[in-house]
């Protein structure tokens, strides 16, 4: 699917930038990661380099300052209407994208840069795959090979963490998702505590009704986001993205006898790349067309990916 179909809604809603212009954009924002900590935060199929943190994250970095910036400003002036000295209300940024887009690494360095301005050093992520059903919940409804669609989340315990964080709840907690296991981890949960920032990062921040068709009238996620961002890239790259990705899995995660997916570390190489390459065909490149990229054009903005991983455009909602 090529991305902004419409061509009437890019030039009245976006605006169009090179990574040449974009990176102009940084305007001396002090790098603040080294090699080592690039080394941490990257995917397991991500060549990501410093000189990418440069051009593309420093300038997205000091745009999602000026806006938290204007936030809390809104805040303080709320705060001073309501008569509430300590009115204290966490910005939530939304990160969307497909399957080995690199949504993961785009969210863990955007926290990372983020903590570093001083107006807002608490930045939590969290991930909306720990608000997936359980393989049991998802078995009884006949839904495991739908998994990351819609009805495979929980969408009511999604929307009231994200309810609860937005209203400044002390202590809110999720559920972990295991990637090894291939389900949620009973009785463990990752606790939030007033983050100046939230980073929401999951294939459904940005789904709203339209996508859960059974609960028209309800509030969803994307209504308690203040920024959203799409990363995004074309089907065929990201098919291809994914199969390298099972690759590496197949002799790296998967080898480990408690990985679910152990049973595929015995496949041979053209085995591996075919059924990875059903997988897409069959889950994955379906939910992407049906549910993930007809959100693109709601997000405030889009990164476009090219060969190896690298961002060669970016659209601004105006």
């Amino acid at each position: 699917m090529p991305i902004l179909d419409n061509k009437d809604l890019v030039h009245s809603a976006y605006l169009e930038f090179t990574r040449q212009s974009w990176a102009e954009l940084r305007d001396n924002v002090p790098l603040t990661l080294s090699e080592q900590d690039l080394a941490k935060l990257k995917g397991i199929n991500e060549d990501i380099s410093l000189q990418e943190v440069v051009d593309i994250y420093l300038p997205l970095s000091r745009l999602l300052n000026l806006y938290v910036e204007a936030r809390q400003k809104r805040s303080t002036v709320q705060g001073q209407f309501l008569g509430v000295t300590d009115f204290h209300v966490p910005y939530i940024i939304g990160i969307a994208g497909s399957v080995a887009v690199g949504k993961s690494t785009t969210a863990r360095i955007l926290q990372a840069l983020l903590s570093c301005w001083s107006d807002h050093p608490k930045v939590a992520l969290v991930t909306t795959d720990g608000f997936l059903h359980s393989n049991q919940e998802l078995e009884q409804r006949g839904l495991m090979t739908k998994k990351g669609f819609p009805a495979s989340y929980d969408i009511r315990s999604l929307v009231k963490f994200v309810s609860d964080i937005k209203s400044g709840q002390p202590k809110v907690t999720a559920p972990v998702y295991s990637h090894l296991q291939y389900d949620i981890i009973p009785d463990e949960y990752q606790v939030v505590e007033q983050p100046d920032i939230l980073i929401l990062e999951g294939l459904n921040v940005l789904q709203s009704g339209m996508d859960y068709p059974d609960q028209l009238h309800r509030v969803f996620v994307s209504d308690f986001v203040d920024f959203s961002l799409f990363v995004h890239a074309e089907q065929k790259q990201l098919k291809d993205w994914y199969i390298q990705r099972f690759l590496k899995f197949r002799s790296g995660a998967f080898t480990d006898p408690k990985a679910y997916f152990h049973h595929y570390s015995n496949l041979s190489e053209s085995e591996a790349t075919k059924t990875a390459s059903r997988i897409w065909d069959e889950i994955n490149g379906v939910n992407l067309v049906e549910n993930i990229s007809p959100t693109r054009e709601r997000a405030n903005l889009i990164l476009t990916k090219g060969e190896g991983h690298q961002v060669e455009k970016i659209w601004l909602r105006k």
